[in-house]
């Protein structure tokens, strides 16, 4: 049951962003012929006035159909409503709205996840000093730190109840390799004042402390308008901490690729937290859409990204790219994202515990 709740969530959040493309269309007037949740063989289908509605066999996908590129239609070439006939500003509102619809979903998601499950945080303030590593803890103990520790403040940032305070300085640590940092540290009913300098990695500065945080953690649900709040800097965090990884993934490649996930391995991660905490679901459903929503917005060929790519340079050359050009681009870069999802699934499924007892 846990992996059919992590394939639903899936579902819903492609569900979201193709109904974003068909709400940005109809509310335009824009004909679409076709609204499909998922890909190959149809497994239900209703025929509306205009617009075919299904579900097919796989529901990791998903499209909206527009009979511009349907020889059977028989509406006009040069029919107004058609998409290729609309302004620019009218088919980029369409392609981008998937994107939007994603964002919007998450940060909806978030709000629900502190208001009706609750939010994680500890019963203490601070991040608490759980460890030092071995291998680099002279750069700690000769600032006089000691497991223990709890760490009230760092460059005058105060440290609060919030799981998130960990990450906070994390980054305070790492965004000043070579450079003092002042912390404000609880000992017992002591209150000290000591300056560490982080050691230069190469993924950013290092003081070699484990962290955690301080006391329990409990849960603890928030109002509505608390919820809006939380929810709003929560998303803001995710997608601060989405858009950093894409960077790294681009500027060290070799060092990250391995960190991407496919259709498989981000199933196996929602089962897991399904089957854990099914309240983390909301969380699990908010931080792949937003990952779905940049994945789509990058400028590359089949995403859309690469359509908005094509608007731009039909605006700048006054004239669209001839549709050759268009169609073997799309088609080209379709096949590399089919050919890296195949090699995705076959490798992740290769991975799966139950998998792996079969050729045992």
């Amino acid at each position: 049951m846990s992996v059919l709740a992590a394939i639903a969530v899936l579902a819903v959040l492609i569900l979201v962003h193709e109904l974003g493309h068909f709400i940005a269309a109809r509310s335009q007037g824009i004909h679409v012929n076709r609204f499909s949740l998922g890909f190959g063989p149809i497994l239900w289908k209703y025929q509306g006035p205009e617009t075919e509605y299904a579900i097919r066999a796989f529901p990791l996908g998903g499209f909206v159909g527009f009979p511009d590129d349907d020889p059977d239609s028989d509406i006009p070439p040069n029919d107004p409503n058609l998409l290729r006939n609309r302004p620019i500003l009218d088919r980029a509102i369409v392609i981008s709205a998937g994107v939007i619809a994603n964002l919007i979903f998450a940060y909806f998601l978030l709000v629900a996840q502190v208001n009706l499950v609750g939010v994680s945080q500890a019963t203490l303030p601070g991040v608490l000093i759980k460890q030092l590593a071995p291998e680099v803890s002279n750069v700690a103990v000769q600032a006089g730190i000691k497991p223990g520790d709890v760490i009230i403040a760092a460059n005058n940032k105060e440290f609060g109840t919030s799981l998130q305070e960990i990450e906070g300085l994390r980054e305070i640590i790492k965004t000043n390799a070579g450079k003092p940092i002042q912390l404000e540290i609880a000992r017992g009913d002591q209150r000290l004042s000591l300056n560490v300098t982080p050691e230069a990695k190469p993924a950013g500065g290092s003081i070699g402390v484990g962290l955690a945080p301080n006391g329990q953690i409990v849960r603890r649900r928030a109002n509505l308008i608390e919820a809006f709040n939380l929810g709003a800097a929560e998303f803001q965090r995710i997608l601060t901490m989405t858009f950093q990884g894409f960077k790294q993934l681009i500027t060290n490649f070799g060092e990250t690729a391995g960190q991407v996930a496919g259709p498989v391995k981000i199933v196996e991660i929602g089962a897991s937290i399904a089957q854990n905490d099914t309240g983390s679901l909301f969380y699990f459903g908010a931080l792949i859409s937003i990952n779905l929503a940049i994945i789509n917005i990058l400028p590359l060929p089949a995403l859309d990204g690469g359509q908005l790519a094509f608007l731009l340079i039909e605006g700048l050359r006054g004239k669209p790219l001839p549709s050759r050009v268009q169609e073997g681009v799309m088609q080209t870069g379709l096949m590399l994202l089919l050919g890296l999802g195949i090699f995705l699934i076959v490798k992740e499924t290769s991975q799966l515990e139950w998998v792996q007892k079969l050729f045992q």
